[in-house]
């Protein structure tokens, strides 16, 4: 059980960290600023850095926001 726990974990690990860096690289392609992504998407700006680094788990609500600021669909992120 505890072996399960460990793998599920570094999987969900590691699709946040794609997910924020999709974020980033989407942003960035857009020639956006990470506090001017935080503002439009009403989230704060060192939220937004954990979220694109990977050490948040956002909620999908937070996710659509995301994407309604960068002018996408969520699929492009994920």
């Amino acid at each position: 059980m505890l072996f399960l726990a460990v793998v599920n974990e570094m999987t969900t690990d590691e699709r946040m960290v794609a997910f924020g860096r999709r974020v980033r690289e989407v942003r960035k392609g857009k020639g956006i600023s990470q506090e001017r992504l935080a503002e439009i998407a009403g989230i704060d700006r060192s939220y937004m850095g954990n979220i694109e680094r990977g050490e948040k788990n956002i909620t999908l609500k937070k996710a659509y926001e995301i994407c309604d600021a960068l002018g996408i669909e969520i699929q492009e992120l994920v």
